[in-house]
């Protein structure tokens, strides 16, 4: 068996986040788990293996190859290498790269509870602080083998001679076949808060921090009753020790400018307003605890960016405004802005995609009733990574089921072309680097052949 195929699993241990928990037998509470292979200072748990395996199962689409057991383990095992290589190498993430995924995946995992502590320990049984740093390994593990294997490939790319000699490799009734496609754009603003608002959250905070120190009130208990942070409010505010860098600059800034114990007046970041104490200062590490508020748009704040995005959509319908350029003008969305407001697929870079990869189930359902060309007025929506925002939709071109073709499927098979130059290039590495590292199998997994440089 190729690497090339194993290869094409490499980062399924990516997926692996809000799942990455150990099971346990309802019966006797332990856990049904053993170690199915030693990568240097590593482990590889069968449970790690099987999640891995459902999780691609799971995304599967439709044509598409079943990989067995064995090719999971072994892109599992290829990441476990990576990590350890990435050891003698000397290839590091940071603290603060490792801390801002962490936040951002946990608060994906709260979303889905409501943000109920109590219902998120219900489903896991175990607290926040126990599945963060159950998250954050495996994102310092994603983010390291994301850097091996751009170091590992720097600087490859492919030809559209390339391009055509990839395509036509691959046997015509081979050729992948693509459900239905959509371009769809999106023009996205924010809500601004009015000042007066901001002000009230202003001021609420310095009567806190008033309150706490005529011993009025105890920080804790007005972390757990007001503030929005449901990472640390449980906790009283604790965010336990960071690194420094490891917070947003507003944030460490102040926090680093009070004595131990002092408690600051309020700091806004992107997050909201702060309210900090320092706790204490060991080293390069520095403990806090906060009561974070973060301004709501009022429906007056709502109406005024309805109707601004109103007045674009008129000019965009009449011709006076190209849509691309004002999405890349005025949308606050960064994620499609560049792209001219278009969703890509992060994979091709391609704005053709298969609405049903859409995150947004809301998103889909709306498209489904429009029709090629149509600009929707203003609507509302629930951005989970910010809050409340309103957009218009464009929908711009609708391709039908086909099978892959160097005219329309150029960008994927380019994509799909790079993809396997890379993976010949890590198969090389793999074989090589797997003698510089201490590695033992269970023998479950002895007929798998990862280890061969078969």
């Amino acid at each position: 068996m190729k690497l090339l195929n194993r290869l094409t699993f490499t980062l399924v241990a990516s997926l692996l986040i809000t799942a990455s928990f150990a099971q346990e037998d309802p019966q006797t509470g332990q856990v049904l788990d053993k170690i199915v292979a030693k990568v240097d200072n590593y482990i590889l748990l069968e449970s790690d293996v099987q999640k891995a395996y459902i999780e691609t199962l799971s995304q599967m689409q439709q044509g598409q190859e079943t990989p067995s057991r064995c090719q999971i383990f072994e892109s599992l095992m290829i990441n476990k290498l990576m990590v350890a290589k990435a050891e003698v190498d000397s290839v590091i993430v940071t603290d603060a790269e490792v801390m801002i995924q962490t936040e951002q995946r946990f608060s994906m995992v709260m979303q889905q509870f409501g943000g109920d502590e109590s219902t998120l320990v219900e489903a896991y049984g175990k607290t926040s602080d126990q599945l963060k740093a159950e998250i954050e390994d495996v994102i310092k593990e994603q983010l390291i083998v994301q850097r091996m294997r751009t170091q590992i490939t720097e600087g490859l790319t492919v030809s559209p001679n390339d391009v055509r000699q990839f395509y036509n490799s691959i046997p015509q009734d081979s050729l992948p076949l693509f459900t239905s496609e959509a371009t769809v754009g999106q023009i996205v603003v924010k809500p601004e808060v009015n000042p007066q608002t901001k002000q009230d959250i202003y001021d609420q905070m310095l009567q806190f921090k008033k309150d706490i120190g005529e011993g009025n009130a105890d920080f804790a208990d007005l972390a757990r009753k007001f503030s929005e942070d449901p990472g640390s409010a449980t906790n009283g505010g604790d965010l336990g020790f960071s690194s420094k860098g490891q917070m947003v600059p507003q944030y460490e800034s102040a926090a680093l400018s009070l004595k131990q114990g002092e408690i600051s007046d309020p700091i806004e970041s992107d997050f909201g307003f702060h309210l900090i104490q320092l706790l204490e200062i060991k080293g390069n590490t520095y403990n806090t605890r906060h009561i974070l508020m973060s301004p709501k748009a009022t429906e007056a704040d709502v109406a005024k960016s309805e109707r601004y995005l109103d007045s674009l959509r008129t000019e965009i319908l009449a011709g006076r405004l190209d849509f691309a350029k004002a999405a890349k003008d005025f949308s606050d969305d960064r994620t499609t802005s560049d792209a001219g407001g278009f969703f890509t697929d992060p994979s091709n870079n391609s704005n053709r995609l298969s609405l049903r990869t859409l995150e947004d189930p809301l998103l889909f359902f709306t498209i489904d009733t429009m029709q090629v060309g149509d600009i929707t007025k203003p609507m509302l929506f629930d951005d989970p990574r910010d809050g409340k925002k309103v957009r218009i939709l464009y929908y711009k071109a609708k391709y039908p089921a086909h099978r892959a073709n160097m005219e329309d499927d150029y960008e994927k098979l380019k994509a799909a072309a790079l993809r396997k130059k890379e993976d010949d290039l890590l198969s090389k590495w793999f074989i090589t680097a797997k003698e510089d590292i201490f590695i033992d199998l269970d023998p479950a997994y002895d007929r798998c052949d990862a280890l061969s440089g078969k």
